[in-house]
């Protein structure tokens, strides 16, 4: 894996010291940057915030490791520093590959967004966010794999059971209030029955790295040409990327953005197929690989629903937040997480009964707010996206038009300064009212 593991959250050695019983204001299950996310902002309003984590810092997820000017914006809401001289990869834009054509795309010049987007190994990006959550005040336990919640006489959520250390040993933690942020799993919401939406997408992701001269550019490479000839319907709805890491290597993958209309086709070999296209002075293929092939899956379209229910809150993947246009999910774990970490926040500030269930209640309908209806307007663009033939003709001629190019960009990337923004702004503002919420 590319790039320095130094900086590892304090508690990645602590769980041989995990009591077998515990208590907090909240508890927080997963350190993924949702999971961080939350804690950080439970921990900033000064409640009682313990994160459990079962693996341990630094570790491997299967990521294109990149986060666009969303992702960036909620970096610097944390307070994180984003600069060069922190270790960060920027990019001021993207280079789209699509029906022959080639064009770069600056990201749109906003007052709402940065300017530019970001790259770094999810190894050192998950193990910092923890690190910035403990900093914050949060209490981390790695090492710990919850199995099951803790419910009351009324079948509430009051904490978690668990199973910590080499020796598997049972813990018990009680929280009046728990946020999953377990990823696509999401163990905990299906323990109270909340299962994943069969009619909503779910995409898989593909990535490895490689040791290549691509990798410094100031664009991020994505593909639509994933053969010799174009897209291709093994390879359609989805893009191929190159993203240059600024170590000496690149993390290079496809994403197929929702299998349910796929064929069944080897992932692998559409990856294979496309990097075959490019001169082997690239130094793309498998024989410059660093690390082996992985892949994950992509929960879109808030596939897990209600985000709340009798005690537990889902935060990121649990939830389903991916973004069906893109497969864009890191920006949204770290919103989601501190959507969830507000809503706990008020929620205890008020006694418990009646008016903190109202409370709680309200943070599902905040998500449907907030991406409901870019989300239905994603999973229509899958549809459009599925058929070669639309793609090969949409992207030949709408990438000679930068205006369509600039206005396609901010419309996948969710990056408008809506009604309050230009033209552009404003008709993306303007379809996204028109399309109901997912």
């Amino acid at each position: 894996m590319p790039g320095a593991t130094a900086g590892l959250p304090r508690g990645s050695d602590v769980s041989a010291d995990l009591p077998a019983d515990g208590s907090a204001d909240v508890l927080v299950v997963g350190a993924g940057p949702a999971g961080s996310s939350a804690a950080y902002w439970l921990a900033r309003s000064g409640l009682d915030v313990v994160v459990l984590e079962k693996a341990a810092f630094p570790r491997e997820k299967v990521c294109g490791d990149g986060l666009t000017p969303r992702g960036v914006k909620a970096l610097e809401d944390m307070g994180i520093d984003t600069s060069p001289g922190a270790g960060w990869v920027r990019h001021k834009g993207l280079r789209v590959h699509g029906g022959g054509q080639v064009v770069e795309v600056d990201w749109p010049q906003l007052s709402r967004w940065p300017d530019y987007s970001l790259v770094r190994p999810r190894s050192e990006l998950d193990a910092m966010l923890a690190r910035h959550a403990e900093d914050a005040g949060a209490r981390l336990h790695t090492g710990v794999t919850v199995t099951e919640p803790l419910l009351d006489d009324a079948g509430r959520v009051a904490g978690v059971r668990a199973q910590a250390g080499p020796g598997r040993e049972p813990v018990t933690w009680r929280a009046p209030l728990v946020v999953s942020a377990e990823g696509l799993s999401g163990r905990l919401a299906k323990s109270l029955g909340l299962v994943r939406r069969e009619d909503r997408p779910l995409g898989i992701a593909v990535r490895r790295y490689v040791r290549t001269k691509r990798t410094a550019d100031d664009y991020l490479d994505i593909s639509f040409d994933l053969s010799a000839q174009g897209p291709t319907r093994d390879s359609m709805p989805g893009y191929g990327w190159v993203f240059g890491m600024g170590d000496g290597t690149a993390n290079v993958g496809f994403g197929l953005l929702d299998t349910r209309r796929g064929t069944g086709a080897d992932h692998r070999e559409t990856l294979r197929r496309w990097l075959d296209t490019f001169p082997a002075g690239e130094q793309l293929g498998e024989e410059h690989a660093v690390t082996p092939l992985r892949g994950a899956g992509l929960p879109m379209a808030l596939h897990r629903q209600p985000a709340y229910s009798r005690g537990l809150l889902l935060a990121g993947d649990s939830a389903g937040t991916v973004n069906p246009f893109n497969g864009e999910g890191i920006s949204y774990a770290m919103e989601t997480g501190r959507m969830a970490a507000e809503a706990a926040t008020d929620a205890l500030a008020v006694p418990d009964g009646p008016a903190r269930e109202a409370v709680l209640r309200r943070y599902p309908e905040r998500l449907r707010a907030a991406y409901g209806r870019h989300h239905r307007l994603g999973m229509g663009f899958l549809a459009l996206l599925a058929r070669p033939d639309v793609v090969r003709f949409a992207t030949a001629h709408g990438l000679k038009r930068p205006v369509l190019v600039n206005a396609a960009l901010r419309l996948m990337g969710n990056l408008t300064d809506g009604r309050d923004g230009d033209g552009i702004d404003r008709a993306v503002a303007a379809l996204t009212r028109l399309a109901p919420a997912v």
